[in-house]
């Protein structure tokens, strides 16, 4: 589920608490969490509605100026509507993560482990210090240059920096990416230890 930034700081604050969408099927369910550029966000429910009882002040508490104005973008897409309550839980985990350095041996066999398991389920088989070397060796660089210099398809790229991410291993920029400090060790790490 996409939110616009501006709503997200809406959101953070308390003063948006709803979101409408047309799906055929919800992408979010209730007791969910979203992980934002602005943190952690819970879905608190999510209930099928119709068009025609939505109303003025539900719009406002989503973050549009008037209903018409929400109806004219619900409108413009198909399937069932929903109103999904949310809420801000927390800064996201990741953050805290990512500048973690204080790093022992086993904390370091452990992400080295589980960047194993990540190798060994992948069918393009080892990948995760090809991609580390290459966000490192080209710092800000967009998905589809890393993936000339990756040799990995973009879209399958950006999935998997994702996981990447969820260790604390990288930065995810407007355009481009980077390695954490945390990721810095870890890649350190595994060229000193192959």
């Amino acid at each position: 589920m996409l939110i616009r930034k501006p709503i997200l700081e809406r959101i953070k604050v308390g003063n948006v608490t709803l979101a409408f969408r047309r799906w055929q099927r919800p992408t979010v369910k209730e007791g969910s969490t979203l992980k934002t550029a602005v943190g952690v966000l819970i879905i608190q429910s999510i209930e099928k509605v119709a068009l025609e009882s939505i109303t003025d002040r539900d719009a406002r508490s989503a973050g549009y100026s008037d209903l018409e104005s929400l109806l004219k973008e619900l409108r413009a897409r198909e399937g069932q509507a929903y109103r999904i309550r949310l809420a801000y839980l927390g800064d996201d985990p990741r953050i805290a993560l990512r500048e973690d350095v204080n790093l022992s041996a086993d904390d370091l066999d452990n992400i080295v482990s589980r960047l194993k398991r990540l190798d060994s389920r992948s069918q393009t088989g080892h990948w995760t210090q090809t991609v580390l070397s290459a966000i490192d060796a080209y710092p800000m660089t967009v998905a589809a240059e890393l993936a000339a210099h990756t040799g990995f398809e973009k879209d399958w790229l950006k999935t998997n920096i994702r996981k990447l991410k969820n260790l604390g291993l990288t930065i995810s920029h407007q355009s481009g990416y980077e390695l954490s400090p945390r990721g810095a060790i870890v890649l350190n790490h595994l060229q000193e230890h192959p």
